[in-house]
């Protein structure tokens, strides 16, 4: 396994990093700690939650993501080794995370009780990334690609940042970073804590995969120039890109088989190029996840590409691909299907 800095913090991430949102829902406790013991016997130093986890986000459920990576840092003896990244919750209307029975907002008050629930459920004392899951703005974040003003009122970000420098002069988070968000919010957070002193963002994690490459338009010399840390989430575009749901299949246990909400994948031509893509890694004789991941492992202004599985086998699979160099000719095939489908998935 190979590392990379995070952003300016002169601490280092393995290329992958093991996304956990499937434990507690779709993977048990047990199953959730075989695959931590199996990511960090890879070299793997960074698991990535929220507070919002297990997917679909349930009240029934919420936190069980949380929970279990608390019990399996109780058991392993092993925090110094992994950097936990955690997220707290944009502006939602969801009223079941906080204890008031509120709607989610990203305000110094629900950010600090979201940090001290992350913390008690982690069972740790600090968290090593703290991330805004998506911004407080109200903003289509995962509806589409262009921008759609709604207005509305919203946190100011130099307030939110101050949230987030208490729990970093607490000593309770150790780096702060963003997540969904767009290059006015990444510039924005920059322009606040230079000005106001506050805590830098290391990172940000958005999606970034053969359908969705929108990152490389603006983000990515945001992310060069000011040394902001991608952790790319979705490279197997939520396991369309893994072939597995070619031809109307739908596998038991997968997330489109049990819960049927993955149509950001669905719309336009988000279909013509996962198929395209998929016979692409056929054709030369690639596995489709192992080639999808590896494209996503390759560009430079990534940093930690974020990996989930439901299965051992899967997880196997996903890791492998960290070392897989892709040639020049399936990268110019790649740039090719890129380019007849231009970024059709949001």
């Amino acid at each position: 396994m190979r590392y990379r800095w995070l952003g300016q913090t002169r601490v280092k991430v393995s290329r992958l990093c093991l996304g956990t949102m499937t434990f507690g829902e779709q993977n048990s406790e047990a199953e959730g700690h075989a695959q931590m013991d199996y990511a960090i016997d890879c070299g793997i130093n960074i698991f990535d939650a929220a507070e919002i986890y297990p997917v679909p986000p349930k009240p029934e459920t919420q936190g069980r993501t949380e929970s279990i990576i608390g019990t399996w840092l109780a058991r392993q003896k092993k925090r110094h080794k992994i950097l936990i990244a955690t997220k707290v919750a944009g502006r939602t209307t969801i009223d079941w995370l906080r204890k008031d029975r509120i709607e989610g907002r990203q305000s110094p008050a629900q950010i600090m009780e979201a940090a001290e629930s992350s913390l008690k459920r982690l069972k740790t004392d600090y968290i090593d990334l703290y991330q805004l899951h998506w911004p407080d703005r109200a903003m289509r974040v995962f509806q589409g690609l262009e921008y759609v003003h709604l207005g509305g009122d919203a946190y100011p970000i130099p307030e939110i940042l101050g949230a987030l420098a208490k729990l970093v002069q607490d000593g309770k988070v150790r780096f702060v970073g963003l997540s969904n968000e767009t290059p006015w919010g990444l510039m924005t957070f920059l322009k606040a804590a230079g000005d106001h002193g506050l805590p830098r963002v290391a990172s940000i994690q958005n999606a970034y995969n053969l359908v969705n490459r929108t990152f490389e338009i603006a983000l990515s010399e945001i992310a060069h120039r000011e040394e902001i840390s991608l952790l790319a989430y979705s490279p197997l575009g939520q396991g369309y890109l893994t072939g597995k749901y070619e031809n109307g299949a739908l596998p038991p246990g997968s997330r489109k088989t049990l819960f049927d909400r993955l149509g950001r994948y669905e719309k336009g031509n988000g279909p013509n190029a996962i198929s395209a893509y998929v016979a692409l890694a056929r054709k030369h004789g690639l596995d489709p996840a192992q080639m999808a991941i590896a494209f996503a492992v390759s560009r430079p202004f990534v940093t930690s590409t974020i990996i989930g599985a439901t299965t051992l086998e899967q997880l196997k699979t996903d890791v492998a691909a960290a070392d897989l160099e892709l040639p020049d000719n399936v990268l110019e095939d790649i740039n090719q299907i890129h380019l007849d489908y231009s970024n059709p998935c949001p």
